[in-house]
């Protein structure tokens, strides 16, 4: 089968976890090409794929703005393609699970059959910073689904989730970020640090921002990624009303990951059953 993977990604984990999931359907026999989702990148039509999957970070218990104005423009189907859904979150909550109602709804109007949904905890780009020690165990707990997460793909079957009323209702709620973000993303501001290296505006997936006489302007279509403040080698963007949540500057995955002890308190309880689910499969 070959399937067409698209991915939004701000911060490089959505995409990690995309190309894991591709790189394990191809290891099945499949080919799998992967997407960029982002203001250049025209959708393919999914002319000639047998399935696809959407990947997407979780912005407040949703799908980023780009994600669903992606799905809308796909083509319709008349014959029931197969879709799945891959999502980031920096926490293992249940509200999470709610960011799939929209692109579910979307894509079963255009004619697809949404068969699974496939979660996966990585390091925060905003709110807080976690340990590396946290980081690495989230990897490597996601590194142990992926390739059973693919399988499931490869036999065509898949899991939904059940979200109920409330966990709707607060998902619903929190989408006020799509309206604002376009007010905030245009006050982002940078420092004196700044040494205009153009880094920023060549990692947002959205095309918002533009280098003049070496600084960088923010535009009104950011949809909070974070890929500019995450990734600033000087830590010099200031992310407006949100600064006191930024986080910079990429996580080593590679040490020791956090032993239970070591789990960050916040949604504690939370994380130690997402890893030891994880970690039996």
């Amino acid at each position: 089968m070959r399937i067409a993977v698209y991915c939004f990604s701000g911060t490089g984990n959505t995409r990690w976890a995309c190309d894991g999931i591709a790189q394990e359907l191809r290891l099945l026999g499949h080919t799998a090409d992967v997407f960029a989702i982002c203001a250049d990148c025209p959708p393919p039509p999914p002319a000639g794929y047998g399935g696809i999957v959407v990947g997407y970070p979780v912005h407040a218990f949703n799908a980023p703005v780009p994600v669903l104005e992606f799905l809308k423009k796909l083509p319709r189907t008349e014959a029931g393609l197969p879709a799945w859904l891959v999502r980031t979150s920096g926490e293992p909550l249940k509200f999470n699970e709610a960011s799939g109602v929209t692109p579910r709804r979307i894509l079963r109007k255009k004619g697809y059959d949404v068969r699974g949904e496939f979660g996966y905890v990585m390091p925060y780009n905003i709110i807080f910073r976690h340990s590396d020690g946290m980081a690495s165990r989230m990897k490597r707990a996601a590194e142990r689904a992926i390739p059973q997460d693919a399988r499931t793909i490869s036999e065509g079957s898949g899991n939904l989730c059940k979200n109920g009323p409330i966990r709707r209702m607060v998902s619903f709620t929190l989408r006020i970020e799509h309206t604002a973000m376009p007010f905030i993303g245009r006050r982002f501001k940078v420092t004196d640090a700044c040494i205009g290296c153009g880094q920023c505006a060549r990692v947002c997936p959205q095309g918002n921002i533009r280098m003049e006489n070496g600084k960088p302007h923010f535009g009104k279509n950011c949809a909070a990624c974070m890929g500019c403040s995450f990734h600033c080698p000087k830590d010099a963007i200031r992310i407006s009303l949100l600064n006191g949540w930024r986080v910079n500057g990429e996580y080593s995955f590679d040490g020791a990951p956090a032993s239970d002890g070591e789990v960050c308190r916040y949604c504690r309880k939370s994380y130690l059953k997402y890893f030891h689910r994880m970690e039996k499969r």
